[in-house]
């Protein structure tokens, strides 16, 4: 929509998301200033060998155990690479492969996801991931290469507009139910790409406890929304809509 002109139709001063969140008390609000929510790239690594019969593993360059030496590896990104106050994210999350139970294959591809904070932590994982790959398969006699896709940006909140959120939440929802140092989550948004546009704020409404009898995680299969919070987030919208058209409560 942005890339279709839609802020240059529709001109705003700002923008504001809300979005539940299991775990966090019902009806309480989170915002923070700043990162509030990662970044999220893709990544694939192709490996490339020579396959063969199981039986005679040493006429064959074996890409699993290449790919698997490199997974490995790339736990070492966070752990050696990155600043320990810095959250970072690297996970693997397939390793596929073009063989048979009784043969050794001659490709494997390893996909996985990365979360940052920052450009340049993104950037640093990525170039480490490659050096990796790149040693791995020399190591292992095989080629790797990298397909590396920055998906989502990270959601950086605007310190005026999250000032309006805590004044409305704290208004509509009183003040023992607004946290506005709430803890950055390493999930990701397409809102980052708004924030990145024009002024904005993403703020998180609890929808209760992720316990047995309680609600499950998001994106789960057992997911069922709290519909007690609807309310609260209409009362919150509204109070946040009147307080910037008119500088006062709409209580």
């Amino acid at each position: 929509m942005l890339a279709d002109g839609l802020l240059e139709r529709f001109p705003v001063d700002a923008v504001y998301g809300l979005h539940n969140i299991p775990g966090l008390p019902t009806g309480e609000l989170h915002v923070r200033s700043g990162s509030i929510m990662a970044a999220e790239d893709n990544f694939e690594i192709h490996i490339s060998g020579r396959g063969g019969h199981a039986s005679t593993p040493h006429l064959v360059i074996d890409p699993m155990v290449a790919g698997a030496e490199v997974v490995l590896a790339l736990q070492t990104i966070v752990s050696r690479d990155i600043d320990p106050l810095d959250s970072v994210v690297v996970s693997c999350t397939e390793l596929v492969t073009d063989g048979a139970r009784n043969a050794i294959p001659g490709e494997a591809t390893i996909r996985g996801d990365v979360r940052t904070f920052t450009d340049e932590d993104s950037a640093l994982v990525e170039s480490r991931m490659r050096e990796i790959a790149e040693g791995v398969g020399i190591a292992h006699r095989a080629t790797c290469s990298v397909d590396y896709t920055r998906v989502f940006r990270p959601t950086i909140n605007d310190e005026d507009c999250v000032d309006h959120v805590i004044s409305a939440a704290t208004s509509a929802l009183g003040e023992d139910r607004v946290n506005g140092a709430g803890a950055a989550i390493t999930a990701s948004e397409d809102f980052a790409a708004y924030a990145r546009a024009v002024p904005a704020c993403f703020a998180f409404l609890g929808a209760g406890a992720i316990e047995p009898g309680g609600t499950a995680p998001p994106h789960s299969r057992n997911f069922d929304f709290n519909d007690s919070i609807l309310g609260m987030g209409i009362d919150f919208y509204v109070e946040l809509v009147h307080s910037l058209l008119t500088g006062g409560h709409a209580k």
